[in-house]
């Protein structure tokens, strides 16, 4: 990791001069996937959803009604229990109508889902590409003190709210690389998540042609679980990195879009005393 030569300010300290320097971060392959990544999971979701309802893989036996679908019955107990749906006009299809398609789109999610499932492969490749031209990889490399680094961080991440609360200043542990503990954690899980979830699809898609895929995974309906907990792994990985880009600050939100960081240095007494 390299730093400019040039820092962007420097303002007066009473142990020296603080100098804040300007810190090249990501790469621009690792920016571009980075956000594209955010429609076309979206597309996958929404048509994977409504592939799912025309054969639910998450199944109880028909009760009275003719269900069968876990996701129906979701529906049906939210609009026996919240007011304003107790005049919804089909219940067991509440899940999908708001988050698919819709159900009886099984043509239309196809054909969606596999277009953003090419784009979603070849974007995760420009993300790999770019991780090995701009060095990232070494920052998702695990180290021995990462387990206590990671515990740190997450005291720190709680206590956040508090201290916005009580308008306090907090003190942000300090990480030498790139990533704090749990940020090396998340992005590369998320990265081992993206190639399971293409291999579970294809595993699902091509059963036969790709028998010994399929069987990796534990069968096609065992390929179909893995498929679905990963997009719920996803799906529950957005809300806690949005909320943990914002807790640590407007320069890790900046450096994703423009590529660069800052770093605070001192140039205090002891640099003096050198001379």
């Amino acid at each position: 990791m390299k730093l400019s030569s040039i820092p962007s300010f420097t303002a007066a300290a009473s142990s020296g001069v603080a100098v804040v320097r300007v810190q090249r971060k990501h790469h621009i392959l690792v920016r571009w996937a980075h956000w594209t990544t955010i429609p076309l999971l979206l597309g996958l979701i929404l048509s994977g959803i409504s592939i799912y309802w025309s054969a639910p893989i998450f199944q109880h036996p028909t009760d009275r009604t003719g269900n069968f679908d876990r996701a129906a019955d979701i529906g049906i107990w939210l609009c026996a229990h919240v007011p304003s749906l107790h005049h919804y006009s089909s219940p067991p299809d509440w899940v999908y109508n708001h988050l698919s398609l819709g159900p009886g789109m099984l043509g239309v999610a196809l054909r969606l889902h596999w277009f953003c499932t090419y784009l979603f492969m070849a974007n995760g490749a420009l993300y790999l590409l770019g991780l090995v031209l701009g060095g990232g990889w070494r920052a998702l490399i695990p180290q021995r003190d990462d387990f206590i680094a990671g515990l740190h961080m997450a005291r720190y991440y709680s206590l956040v709210p508090f201290a916005f609360v009580l308008r306090r200043p907090l003190l942000h542990p300090v990480h030498p690389g790139k990533y704090n503990a749990l940020q090396k954690a998340a992005y590369a899980s998320v990265v081992v998540a993206g190639i399971l979830v293409a291999l579970s699809g294809w595993a699902i898609h091509k059963p036969m042609q790709l028998s010994w895929l399929a069987a990796a995974f534990g069968g096609y309906n065992a390929a179909r679980v893995w498929h679905f907990c990963l997009m719920c792994f996803f799906i529950l990985f957005v809300v806690p990195h949005v909320l943990l880009v914002l807790a640590d600050g407007w320069d890790t939100m900046r450096s994703m879009i423009t590529g660069w960081s800052t770093r605070t240095e001192t140039v205090g007494e002891r640099s003096r005393d050198a001379k």
